[in-house]
């Protein structure tokens, strides 16, 4: 089957909290797996579960949609008439087959769809799923595998909280809060330079730029530009703020708060703090958020017990909740590791019988 999704204004929206009500809103994105945020119901039936989105303008491209879903206009809908078929084999075989489209002067419609062929392996004249399932779960366990040893070296494997952690996740509710000017706290922000991408050098620097995607990053550089070091905090036209552990070179829609000095989860803490004062929408293409914007810019951040800034907490606060969400993800991994195990050594006794 294959028909359009309802499509929405994502910006005539009031996107909410992920919740057991919710559902979830896809736009013509790849990225975080086009969710864009969380609906309530709207005036129509969320779309199904167990289907494909395609993507029909811009980034042409295919998703599994395993939760029910509203999306933004030119969203197409696949369902496979065999269930076993909603599997990431046949994400990668649509989205080959798609290769041909992108822009907005050549895409898919409704009727290109219907008659797109892809490759799948057959087996007896029969496609066949085994070897699919197969194949799928040997390479997740080698990339899951592969982030299982990246935890471990990393030390991110460690979920244990400390006392200072839970004092600290247990004590949030409790402190006392002061305001600051992040001018007097860091001093004047830095403007990145404007760098066109045809005069970009292919290099290994991170150039920064304003959006989502990759967390702005729109390519590697090997040009001389001034570099911002890590452990800083960019802001980018939108009011958007992201934390840096790396060194970077930054676009003159970039600014830059210089955090260098603090630990890095206090730098994390605050990233946060700046990213709830500056990205509430006031700003646009129409309005772009300049360093000048962030040196006048207000955050709220916690005192101790003789009004001093607390990094502490701030320290111990943003360490519990990193341990926190990679518990999920350790734990993820090594379940999925042993259940990969399972499927592989099924199929490779299957094959010797």
């Amino acid at each position: 089957m294959v028909k359009t999704s309802k499509g929405y204004d994502a910006g005539k929206l009031n996107f909410i909290s992920k919740s057991k009500e919710t559902f979830e809103f896809i736009g013509r994105t790849q990225s975080d797996y086009g969710v864009q945020g969380y609906v309530l119901k709207l005036d129509s039936e969320p779309n199904d579960s167990g289907c494909i989105s395609v993507s029909q303008i811009g980034a042409v491209h295919a998703q599994l949609r395993n939760k029910k879903w509203y999306s933004s206009q030119n969203i197409f809908i696949l369902k496979p008439k065999i269930d076993k078929l909603i599997n990431q084999w046949l994400i990668v075989a649509i989205n080959k087959a798609l290769s041909n489209f992108g822009g907005y002067s050549s895409y898919p419609t409704l009727s290109t769809l219907k008659k797109l062929t892809i490759l799948l392996p057959i087996n007896n004249e029969q496609i066949d799923f085994d070897f699919m399932d197969s194949f799928i779960a040997e390479l997740e366990a080698e990339r899951i595998a592969e982030l299982s040893a990246y935890l471990k070296v990393s030390g991110l494997d460690n979920y244990e909280l400390s006392i200072e952690e839970q004092n600290a996740l247990r004590a949030y509710d409790s402190m006392e809060w002061g305001e600051y000017r992040l001018e007097d706290l860091f001093g004047k922000s830095t403007r990145g330079k404007r760098l066109k991408s045809l005069d970009r050098i292919s290099g290994k620097l991170p150039f920064v730029t304003a959006g989502e995607a990759n967390t702005g990053i729109s390519a590697y550089i090997g040009n001389d530009v001034k570099i911002f070091q890590a452990n800083t905090t960019t802001i980018d036209m939108f009011g958007s703020a992201k934390y840096r552990n790396y060194n970077y070179g930054a676009d003159d829609h970039i600014a830059v708060v210089h955090t260098e000095n603090l630990s890095k989860f206090a730098s994390l803490f605050i990233t946060a703090t700046i990213e709830r004062a500056s990205h509430t929408g006031k700003f646009s293409y129409d309005r772009n958020f300049y360093a000048k914007d962030a040196d006048e810019l207000v955050i709220a951040l916690p005192k101790d017990g003789i009004g001093n800034i607390d990094y502490t907490f701030m320290e111990n606060y943003a360490s519990a909740l990193q341990k926190l969400v990679i518990k999920d993800v350790v734990q993820y991994t090594d379940k999925r590791i042993e259940a990969t195990k399972t499927v592989v050594a099924e199929h490779q006794k299957g094959e010797s019988e």
